[in-house]
């Protein structure tokens, strides 16, 4: 990846050149990441997913655009040792289910070490911590939200992240270090594949210190834990187009105007489903 690249990185980060890795600057670089680069699969919903190369991803990113965690943390790896950060990454898995013990290969998750400290760093969950959990057992806050790490139960060496209230709450992850192409066939399915949420639902998610902006097809919340969470319905498409590039900061100049009716189209269509579903 050239330098260029990274430099464009940098500044949709709004963050310069660390003198030296730091603790204080990964935590500056992950805050800024989670601000300004939303998780985002507008592209897999228009049928043209992008492929996980950091320096593809990186090249987005620079221009506007965000990306799920393949994506993400596919890039910011990148980043992180372009800047002289000692980074690994992981194979993971994300579950509903709270109890989940195995490691089923849907996401990306990474670990830097600074001197003897480690910490885990993920940029890919879209509603994970605003900045690393180092990386020992215990209980961590971080504002109104708390999270918890302890190492995976049973035969796979790892370790278990916990999100109380997360519609994931469980995220586990094999100490190995991977290879981004150990990512490839997972991307494949989960870009393609008629059953996978990221092709069946329109989704952003944008982060900050008190809160998660999140939008699901026409529905925009907003999720702070010391509140009651906000929802509002996007009721046209100019509205609709307004949130995904103010509130996620997401550049839509890539999107022809058949792109934009076709994804409103779209979101209209899974809304309705969605409100017949609820309806019973």
């Amino acid at each position: 990846m050239t330098s260029g690249i990274f430099d464009a990185y940098l500044r949709r980060l709004g963050a310069p050149y660390p003198a030296a890795p730091c603790a204080e600057g990964l935590f500056a670089l992950q805050r800024a990441h989670l601000e300004r680069v939303p998780y985002e699969n507008i592209d897999i919903q228009l049928g043209r997913p992008p492929g996980i190369r950091p320096e593809l991803s990186a090249g987005r990113f620079a221009a506007g655009r965000g990306g799920y965690c393949f994506h993400l943390n596919g890039a910011f790896a990148a980043l992180l040792e372009h800047l002289g950060y000692d980074v690994t990454r992981h194979v993971a898995g994300v579950y509903e289910e709270t109890g989940a013990q195995d490691v089923n290969g849907n996401h990306l998750v990474l670990t830097v070490r600074i001197g003897d400290d480690a910490y885990l760093v993920d940029v890919g969950l879209g509603d994970g911590p605003h900045e690393p959990l180092p990386l020992r057992e215990g209980e961590y806050e971080q504002g109104a939200f708390s999270y918890r790490l302890e190492r995976l139960a049973g035969p796979l060496e790892g370790w278990s992240y916990h999100s109380p209230g997360s519609p994931f709450p469980r995220m586990n992850f094999r100490s190995a270090a991977a290879g981004m192409d150990e990512f490839e066939a997972e991307h494949l399915r989960l870009s393609t594949a008629e059953d996978s949420p990221f092709v069946r639902t329109l989704a952003l998610l944008r982060r900050d210190a008190e809160s998660i902006d999140v939008m699901r097809g026409r529905v925009l919340t907003r999720i702070d834990p010391a509140k009651e969470p906000s929802e509002r319905e996007l009721t046209t498409q100019e509205e609709f187009y307004e949130v995904i590039a103010t509130v996620f900061g997401r550049e839509l100049d890539d999107l022809t105007p058949a792109d934009r009716a076709f994804l409103w189209d779209r979101a209209c269509r899974a809304h309705e489903a969605w409100l017949a579903d609820r309806r019973g």
